[in-house]
C-alpha cells in the first residue's frame, strides 16, 4: 500500500516554551526560535518534482558540476550566498562574549542582509579564537559560499584573518567591522565637508580609536584625499616615535603623524582639529572638545554611549553624527554591506578593493544631494534607492578595478 500524498510540512516543534522566563519582554519575544528559517525555492507536490529535486535527477546536476565546477554558479545557491563567520570576540559593545551568546547578532546580519540586498547568509559561530584555525575552518567551509563576511572578530587578529583569507580564496572576503564602517563614515564625512565648505586635502581629521574600524577608517580617508590625520589610542597618538605599537599599527602611523609631525595625547591632538571620529568608546571631555576648529564636525560611534554626547557635541560643532538610531545622522553598516556585497555577486567579482568601497561611499553620499543639511548628512537604511545605488556603483567598479567575472 503506497503511503499517502502529503504536500504540508509537519510542524516544527516550539524552540522554547510560551512561559519562558523572559515571556513578555517584547525583545526576548521575538527571539523566541531564533531570527532565520530555511525556505525551498521549489514545490515538492508529487513524485516528479521529488525525482527532479532529489534523487534521480539531482545526480545529473552534481554530475554536471564535476564536470565543470563553474556551473555552481547557475545550478546552486552559491552565487548568492555568504557566510556570517565569527569567534564571538568583539561583538557589537558587548567585547568577548563567545560565540554561542554571538548567534543573536549573527542571525540578525543575516536577515540585514536578505532584507537590504536579497542576499542569503548563513550564521557561522565558530568555537576557536585561534587565527590558524579560524582560517582553515573559514577556507574549508568557502566552496559553501559566493562571499565571506567576517564579523566580530577582536583586533589584531582581524586584519591577519582577513589578509590571508584573501590571498587564498577567490571569493570575496570582508571584515564587516573594519569596511562597512569605514564606507559609511567616508560617505558621511563627505557630506559634512561640502555642508561647512571644506576641502578634504585641508581638513585636519582626529580618531580615536586604533582597533578594526579605526585602522580602516584612517585607510579610506587617506584613499580618500585627506592628508592630515591622527589615529589615537589609549597611549595618544600613533607615531613611530613610541616603541610600544603593534605592526598594524606601525604602518598607520607611517601614513599619518609620521607625515604631519603630530604626537602626544587626544587632547593634544584635538586642539584646532576640524573633525573628530570616535570608534573607541570611552568619553572625550568637554573642555576637549571645545578646543576644535569652529564648525566642527563630530561623529561619535561608539554604541550605546557615544564618545561625545550629542549634547555636548552641539554646543560646539555644527554636524554631529553618532552610531545610534535615536540620534540624526546615524552612521550604520547597514548602508553598506548588503549593497556591496549585492553588487559583488552580481559581477561574480574575485575580490572587494579599494575601489569598490570607495564607490559605495561616494554612491551613498550622493543619494543626499540637494536635501543636505546639518541633521542629513547620510540616507536612511530604510531609503529604498540605498540597496541599489550602492550594488550598482559597487558593480562598476569592480569592473573597472578588473576583479569582475562578468
Amino acid at each position: 500500500m503506497s503511503a499517502p500524498e502529503t504536500t504540508e510540512p509537519p510542524e516544527a516543534p516550539e524552540a522554547a516554551s510560551p512561559d519562558h522566563p523572559l515571556a513578555g519582554d517584547p525583545v526576548f519575544d521575538l527571539h523566541v526560535g531564533g531570527k532565520l528559517e530555511t525556505v525551498s525555492t521549489v514545490e515538492l507536490d508529487g513524485a516528479d518534482a521529488l525525482s527532479m529535486a532529489y534523487t534521480p535527477g539531482v545526480a545529473r546536476v552534481c554530475t554536471a558540476i564535476a564536470e565543470d565546477p563553474s556551473m555552481t554558479q547557475h545550478y546552486t545557491w552559491v552565487p548568492n550566498t555568504v557566510a556570517v563567520v565569527t569567534d564571538g570576540t568583539a561583538v557589537l559593545g558587548l567585547g568577548d562574549i563567545g560565540p554561542a551568546a554571538a548567534m543573536p547578532v549573527m542571525e540578525g546580519k543575516a536577515v540585514l542582509f536578505k532584507q537590504f540586498g536579497n542576499v542569503d547568509a548563513v550564521p557561522i559561530c565558530l568555537d576557536t579564537t585561534d587565527t590558524e584555525e579560524i582560517i582553515e575552518t573559514v577556507a574549508r567551509l568557502a566552496p559553501s559560499f559566493g562571499g565571506i563576511n567576517l564579523e566580530d572578530i577582536s583586533a589584531p587578529r582581524c586584519f591577519e584573518i582577513e589578509d590571508r583569507l584573501k590571498e587564498r580564496l577567490d571569493i570575496p572576503v570582508f571584515h564587516d567591522d573594519q569596511h562597512g564602517t569605514a564606507v559609511v563614515a567616508l560617505a558621511a564625512l563627505k557630506n559634512a565637508l561640502r555642508l561647512t565648505g571644506r576641502n578634504p586635502a585641508e581638513t585636519r581629521v582626529v580618531i580615536s580609536g586604533a582597533g578594526a574600524a579605526g585602522v580602516a577608517v584612517a585607510r579610506i580617508l587617506l584613499e580618500a584625499g585627506i592628508t592630515d590625520l591622527a589615529v589615537t589610542d589609549r597611549k595618544g597618538v600613533l607615531s613611530s616615535d613610541r616603541g610600544d605599537l603593534t605592526p598594524v599599527k606601525k604602518v598607520v602611523a607611517e601614513l599619518t603623524a609620521d607625515v604631519t609631525g603630530r604626537s602626544g595625547t587626544l587632547a593634544d591632538a584635538l586642539v584646532g582639529a576640524d573633525v573628530y571620529i570616535g570608534v573607541s568608546g570611552g568619553t572625550v571631555p568637554e573642555e576637549h572638545v571645545a578646543t576644535m576648529a569652529d564648525d566642527a564636525i563630530i561623529f561619535g560611534l561608539a554604541n550605546p554611549t557615544p564618545e561625545v554626547l550629542p549634547e555636548v557635541a552641539h554646543r560646539h560643532a555644527r554636524v554631529v553624527a553618532t552610531g545610534r538610531s535615536d540620534f540624526p545622522n546615524q552612521i550604520n553598516n547597514v548602508l553598506a554591506f548588503p549593497g556591496i556585497f549585492r553588487g559583488t555577486f552580481d559581477v561574480r567579482a574575485t575580490a572587494i578593493t579599494e575601489g569598490m568601497k570607495l564607490a559605495a561611499a561616494d554612491a551613498l553620499a550622493d543619494l543626499v544631494g540637494d536635501q543636505l543639511t546639518e541633521d542629513y548628512i547620510i540616507p536612511s537604511p530604510f531609503d529604498a534607492r540605498v540597496g541599489p545605488a550602492v550594488s550598482a556603483a559597487v558593480a562598476e567598479a569592480a569592473r573597472r578595478d578588473g576583479v569582475a567575472r562578468r
